[in-house]
């Protein structure tokens, strides 16, 4: 089954399944700036665009390009800049 989330006043819209081996969800996200807390560890895959990213316990901002990919921990919260719509693919556990 796949679900469709929207955050944000619909400026972040994902559809979620489950994957072979674990959860999975690609969405897109409008330029803004954006903070998302975490249940599960998670996998952000860059599909396009860029996502400029301060993980938890840093002080550095990191930028990713599509092919790049981060990990967030478990039980934690990431930061997010968004200079153009950008697309990811969401990996969690």
């Amino acid at each position: 089954m796949i679900k469709h989330n929207s955050y944000f006043n619909e400026k972040v819209q994902s559809l979620g399944f489950e994957g072979k081996t674990q959860p999975v969800s690609v969405g897109v996200m409008e330029a803004g700036e954006y903070r998302f807390g975490t249940e599960a560890a998670e996998r952000m895959q860059v599909i396009t665009g860029a996502l400029v990213v301060l993980l938890p316990g840093s002080s550095d901002w990191q930028c990713f390009s599509a092919g790049q990919s981060f990990d967030v921990p478990a039980n934690s919260a990431f930061d997010l800049k968004v200079e153009e719509t950008s697309a990811y693919a969401c990996f969690y556990g």
